[in-house]
């Protein structure tokens, strides 16, 4: 074992011909050192890495940031973040997750619904927590019930007095667009209200993408009087688009949005949105990844924490102005 261990340090005092036969070893069973037993043998303090993708928003990561960089230093872990490049197979972000030197991992979507990486990961020796995965892999999740809080938004709505409600799609590779928009139907649904296709609309959770679809939407010979973002910058986006066009917000259109990034509290009128607790959700992650190192897990570790949304009511929903002698 020590003569592995100093061919994979690079260490001296090996022979030439021993050298070359352990690393020829090493390359057929495409070996790797177990980085989480380095850490406890050492006593170094451990790193922790949080990947993502260009697709995540800046507002989503940066709450992801600071939720995970204060709960690390609760468990004396140091979080690192590795930025997957777009096409990268699994077998790239693992080789990158390798050379990091890391005993954990986090993984937020989009990533967390990609199956192949689920199943490499898996084979891999550091325990690793999916943020707001579609399935759960038998790994260990953080999320909230994307479903229910969307279906939760589109009641108040309705409640209002909305009838014809739009709803603008975030990025397709995320799995929470896809239960968020379920949400949506089964709301509209469960109320004897018909969906109408046109007012359901494409995005990408970026500001640009919200830009696109509100012209949209409000293009319409018949516009909608209320239109449900799928994250707040799209949401944001919304608004800016009705400024422009002169149509006041909420008199004339209620916008509501997914998330309360400080964006939410930041623009004008304030956003009405959903509260998912991305901070709180790292943290979570940090903790049970803590937890699964204390242990000894390596990925043998199950967890789920749930966590709870709230709906956070500001300045930009109103009942329809055809109902405002009814408020």
């Amino acid at each position: 074992m020590m003569t592995v261990s100093r061919v994979a340090n690079k260490q001296s005092w090996v022979s030439p011909q021993t050298r070359a036969r352990v690393e020829q070893a090493i390359a057929e069973l495409n070996y790797a050192p177990n980085v989480s037993a380095r850490a406890l043998a050492g006593g170094d303090d451990r790193r922790v890495a949080l990947l993502y993708r260009n697709t995540t928003t800046s507002a989503y990561l940066g709450e992801l940031l600071l939720g995970g960089l204060d709960e690390a230093a609760k468990h004396h872990l140091h979080l690192v973040v590795e930025q997957c490049e777009t096409g990268a197979t699994a077998e790239d972000i693992i080789a990158q997750i390798l050379q990091a030197r890391v005993s954990g991992v986090i993984v937020p979507p989009p990533l967390c619904d990609w199956d192949e990486l689920a199943q490499a990961l898996t084979r891999q020796d550091i325990p690793w927590v999916a943020i707001a995965p579609d399935e759960s892999h038998g790994m260990m999740v953080v999320a909230i019930d994307d479903r229910q809080a969307a279906g939760e938004m589109t009641r108040h709505l309705i409640d209002l007095g909305h009838r014809r409600i739009a709803f603008i799609q975030g990025n397709p590779q995320h799995r929470s667009s896809a239960r968020r928009l379920e949400g949506f139907r089964a709301a509209m649904t469960a109320q004897g209200l018909a969906v109408e296709e046109d007012y359901i609309v494409e995005g990408d959770f970026s500001y640009r993408s919200g830009l696109e679809a509100a012209s949209h939407l409000l293009s319409l010979e018949t516009p909608p009087t209320a239109i449900f973002a799928c994250n707040d910058d799209m949401a944001a986006a919304t608004i800016t688009i009705a400024h422009q066009r002169q149509i006041s917000v909420p008199a004339d259109l209620t916008v509501c949005g997914f998330d309360d990034t400080p964006l939410a509290a930041a623009i004008w009128p304030t956003l009405t949105t959903i509260r998912q607790p991305i901070r709180d959700m790292s943290r979570a992650a940090m903790t049970l990844l803590a937890e699964a190192m204390k242990r000894g897990d390596e990925m043998n570790g199950r967890g789920l924490a749930r966590l709870d949304y709230s709906l956070v009511r500001r300045q930009s929903d109103a009942v329809p102005r055809l109902n405002h002698r009814r408020a």
